[in-house]
């Protein structure tokens, strides 16, 4: 799995270990998840082209300014994708945000789209997918179907916790895809939960 990038910071590590504390409060969700969405998203743009701007003047003398090179967008799945959209936002505040509504039907496990409003045309070099949870891999191949039909060149997915099924299958689907996460989890119950 050469496209899945499995996060190794210590940080980060604390950080999913403090995530699956039963006693969490909603808040304590919140703010855990945002920060270890932060992490992921430091991984995930390492690689980002950056493109000189103009000569700009600090304190202490000229230098050749720098910006992002692509355009981007973010693609939270919603709901549970905009618990990342901030810490994704907060740091490619120059990336479009767009929304992907997919769920996933109980009985049959399926992903049913019931949102979507990408624009006709594909306007970006690259989306980030952000969806917390991996656990059968469904919704995460049905996002990405939709936005390889829609002509985006480049997809990176950020998720916090994935099912070794879930990852394994989607990393050998969609090998262009790069996927960051944060735990890999063994095993799904018997209702396709990790």
């Amino acid at each position: 799995m050469s496209n899945v990038f499995v996060s190794k910071h210590p940080i980060l590590k604390q950080k999913i270990s403090e995530l699956r504390r039963a006693s969490n409060t909603p808040r304590q969700v919140r703010e855990l998840t945002d920060t270890i969405g932060r992490l992921l998203m430091y991984e995930a743009t390492l690689t980002l082209p950056l493109a000189a701007t103009t000569q700009e003047q600090s304190p202490v003398g000229s230098y050749e300014g720098q910006k992002i090179a692509i355009r981007q967008a973010l693609i939270p799945i919603l709901r549970s994708g905009l618990s990342l959209l901030n810490a994704a936002s907060d740091l490619l505040h120059d990336a479009e945000i767009r929304h992907l509504g997919l769920f996933r039907e109980e009985s049959t496990l399926q992903p049913v789209e019931y949102y979507n409003k990408l624009p006709r045309q594909c306007n970006v070099d690259e989306c980030i997918v952000l969806d917390p949870m991996i656990a059968t891999g469904g919704t995460a191949e049905a996002a990405i179907e939709i936005l390889q039909g829609w002509g985006v060149p480049k997809i990176k997915f950020v998720a916090v916790c994935v099912s070794r099924q879930g990852i394994e299958m989607l990393a050998k689907k969609f090998p262009e895809v790069e996927f960051y996460v944060a735990v890999v989890d063994e095993v799904l119950d018997k209702r396709g939960f990790v």
